[in-house]
């Protein structure tokens, strides 16, 4: 019986989704398109495929780590979740999961899949999947090609022949065309949309990877020889997989071996790669805008507005994105959407922090949204989660005052504990041991006012910690 494991790929960042999607929070694990997460939709693709055991295997950054796990589980989703310490693209990521799979003693079919790509039709995936089985199992190299809808700028292409829905040969993989190139393409029939999924025997990757990128397979099989299993994450061990270069499954692999075959795919497939993708999959109006959110609009055609956290209103735009978030506002025509990566990267040499955190920033227990911060001091509402339980900690360069808003807290401070209901408070010294508790049924809801020399986040002492981060500051 032929066993299929699926492999989802969460490492990316997702910058042409800004300010929406960012560094520590980026696409994959974002609703976009729907109620559940864009990671917890490509999960939930696989149920009812067949040769699949059920259990998965995702590749994420460490960073990520909590959020993940807490999305999986959140769907019933079993999991292995493997940690990358750096990402290196996903040639390096593809061969960590090919070489667990060998060292649990499984030549598994490995299904690589994007956690950020939006599939509409599930029967016809499933399908490719298993129309592509057989040549896996012979140790081809899969790609599934997307049949196109139009001349597409924004991808690259992989040319074949197919007469029907079995794999066949790849004739040769296309860089990103220009739209005279692209319609050529279109209209010649042979070109299809480069997906980023395959399917492969674990063996068969292992080999090509060896033969054609000797010292990144080298580097990868040190880190899974070296890792370390711990609370249910797997970590490849860090000076191995840092010293491995980085490349993608097409340039490392694809484009260089003899064994590489296409299934075509036509399910609806869009890999909401920029703000205009997005708005192409998402429900319009008569006038071909969307809209979410406290937004108004009058005289506006084909505009996509998001609103988070204010009202935004639009006045005889056309074909312009505007995206609002509780720190930041993003408006782009839809024909420059590509382009919102020269924004971040000029945020990114300013050292802004909106390209890494959103204002509301998300822990293990719980979350904290930072409403006010100026010289000498920062607001900040914590929420905590029912059974979840804060660092036990201290600072060297700020006081905290919390008053309790909603709920009730356990607090511990020094040697003593105890309880604080709503408009309660307590102030914490520079110093003070101390930790938050939510042994309740309800999230409990803290303003907290810190004052002092120094605020930032890694002026923290871990003493203890339920999820494992005792003697990190971050």
């Amino acid at each position: 019986m032929t066993n299929i494991l699926p492999v989802i790929l969460s490492g990316g960042s997702g910058t042409r989704l800004w300010p929406a999607s960012r560094a520590m929070y980026p696409k994959q694990l974002l609703p976009l398109t729907g109620e559940k997460t864009m990671l917890q939709q490509t999960a939930q693709r696989l149920q009812g495929m067949r040769d699949t055991s059920g259990q998965c295997m995702v590749i994420c950054n460490e960073a990520h780590r909590f959020l993940v796990a807490e999305q999986l589980r959140s769907i019933d989703a079993a999991a292995q979740i493997v940690l990358e310490p750096e990402g290196r693209n996903t040639a390096p990521a593809v061969a960590l999961a090919a070489l667990l799979a060998a060292e649990q003693g499984k030549d598994s079919i490995l299904l690589i899949m994007p956690a950020d790509h939006v599939i509409v039709d599930i029967d016809a995936f499933q399908s490719a999947v298993a129309n592509g089985v057989e040549a896996a199992v012979t140790g081809k190299l899969v790609t599934f090609g997307i049949v196109p809808t139009g001349p597409e700028t924004g991808y690259g292409y992989v040319k074949a022949e197919p007469t029907g829905p079995a794999a066949v040969p790849v004739e040769s993989f296309v860089e990103k065309p220009d739209i005279d190139t692209a319609k050529r393409y279109i209209a010649g029939g042979h070109h299809f949309w480069n997906s980023g999924m395959f399917l492969f025997n674990a063996s068969s990757y292992c080999a090509a990877l060896e033969q054609f990128e000797p010292e990144m397979f080298a580097a990868c099989k040190a880190a899974i020889d070296g890792k370390s299993v711990a609370e249910d994450f797997i970590r490849p061990d860090l000076e191995s997989f840092l010293s491995c270069p980085a490349n993608s499954i097409d340039y490392a692999v694809m484009e260089k071996t003899d064994d590489a075959v296409m299934v075509p795919l036509d399910a609806g497939w869009s890999d909401v790669g920029s703000w205009t993708a997005l708005h192409d999959v998402r429900d319009q109006d008569n006038d071909g805008n969307t809209i979410d959110g406290d937004v108004y609009t009058h005289d506006c055609k084909g505009v996509f507005i998001q609103a988070e956290s204010r009202l935004v209103t639009a006045v005889g735009l056309e074909d312009v994105v505007i995206v609002e978030t509780k720190d930041s506002t993003l408006v782009v025509s839809k024909d420059k959407a590509q382009d919102v990566k020269m924004i971040v990267d000029q945020l990114v040499v300013a050292e802004r922090a909106e390209t890494r955190l959103h204002r509301q920033v998300f822990r293990p227990w719980g979350s904290y949204d930072s409403l006010e911060n100026a010289d000498g001091f920062q607001v900040k509402r914590l929420i905590v989660s029912p059974g979840a339980i804060l660092s036990l900690q201290k600072h060297a360069h700020r006081a905290e005052h919390w008053v309790v808003v909603r709920g009730t807290a356990r607090i511990t401070k020094n040697d003593d504990e105890f309880d604080l209901g709503v408009n309660e408070s307590v102030y914490i010294a520079i110093g003070d041991v101390h930790r938050i508790a939510n042994p309740f049924d309800e999230p409990v809801h803290i303003i907290e006012v810190q004052c002092g020399d120094y605020l930032g986040e890694d002026d923290i002492v871990r003493l203890e910690d339920n999820y494992g981060r005792e003697g990190t500051n971050t």
